[in-house]
């Protein structure tokens, strides 16, 4: 995964693959996408639409919830599994459950059709503004919270002697609580830290990404020992004991 900046966004082609199983709306995407001068590809099949993100390499995905065969959500995992590309999820339902699961596997945000070309447009830029390493701290420090080790070089948490897969909001999320030891960050905070200060979306979607980290930390919501809930205010990171 690229690291963008305004140097780089300038000199190097942004590429976004399209997977989305309406063909007009598919040839619409790729329109708007490539009046902005993004090298774009795009796919209607789940399982195709995999193996074209491997070959393709994008650094967006724009990817539909509701696709036939593997759906979005098995799309959007397997991609985890080999890339930190951004992911923008889309979803003709209205059911607040389906706009935030792809949230749980990895997915950066979501969007619910019908929607307007530039709104999608302009978060796509707003991802791009922000590199996926957080700076909050030096990249060759390690942060310490009782047995988890996290190590923002390399982007990898372990658990004692065991490897966490975390998505890479997950990872920014750890590393910003983690870089603030003493300090309650409410939502809105760790969303200008994470998705950065231009970001619009609904602020629950901090709660769902906290969620999902925790489970996979170990971390019993109603007892927490990594990532405690201040009630009105936010969150903050615990000693882990």
């Amino acid at each position: 995964m690229r690291s963008y900046n305004a140097g780089s966004m300038e000199t190097q082609a942004v590429r976004v693959l399209v997977i989305e199983d309406d063909p007009h709306l598919c040839r619409l995407l790729v329109k708007y996408l490539e009046s902005e001068r993004y090298l774009v590809d795009s796919v209607s099949d789940g399982a195709e639409a995999v193996n074209r993100a491997r070959s393709f390499l994008p650094d967006v995905v724009v990817l539909d919830l509701g696709l036939p065969g593997m759906d979005g959500v098995e799309v959007c995992r397997e991609i985890r599994r080999f890339s930190e590309c951004y992911i923008i999820m889309l979803t003709a339902r209205s059911d607040e459950v389906d706009k935030l699961i792809g949230l749980t596997i990895g997915a950066d945000d979501y969007m619910t059709k019908p929607f307007g070309h530039r709104e999608l447009l302009a978060r796509i830029k707003v991802m791009l503004r922000r590199p996926r390493q957080v700076t909050a701290t030096g990249a060759g420090e390690v942060l310490t919270v009782g047995p988890l080790r996290i190590e923002p070089g390399v982007r990898e948490v372990r658990h004692g002697d065991q490897l966490l897969d975390v998505t890479p909001t997950e990872f920014d999320l750890l590393v910003t609580l983690a870089s603030n030891p003493r300090r309650v960050l409410s939502r809105r905070q760790l969303i200008d830290a994470v998705w950065g200060l231009s970001w619009v979306a609904d602020e629950r979607m901090v709660d769902v990404h906290i969620r999902n980290l925790r489970r996979k930390l170990g971390d019993d919501a109603n007892s927490p020992r990594f990532i405690l809930t201040v009630r009105g205010a936010g969150y903050r990171i615990g000693n882990g004991s």
